[in-house]
């Protein structure tokens, strides 16, 4: 796999603190830039995936029924008594 240069500009004080983190873990702070922005790609593409399903299943009308619910609603209503 390739890799490419990017620049990314950050406020003072999260480059400050990317630095200290760098140097705790003896990583450099492009390693860690590049695991986060790995780890953001990764969390957002499953996010719009799975809102996407979910909007194809509600134009489809695919929907819990009202008794679905209800059990549902049964089984985790905590007693607040």
């Amino acid at each position: 796999m390739s890799s490419t240069t990017i620049t990314v500009r950050l406020e003072e004080e999260i480059r400050d603190r990317l630095g200290q983190i760098a140097e705790s873990t003896q990583r450099s702070k492009s390693f860690l830039a590049s695991v986060a922005i790995c780890e953001f790609v990764e969390r957002n593409e499953w996010q719009i995936a799975e809102t996407r399903a979910a909007l194809k299943e509600a134009d489809a009308g695919d929907f819990a029924s009202t008794l679905a619910v209800q059990r549902l609603r049964k089984k985790w209503k905590v007693d607040a008594d």
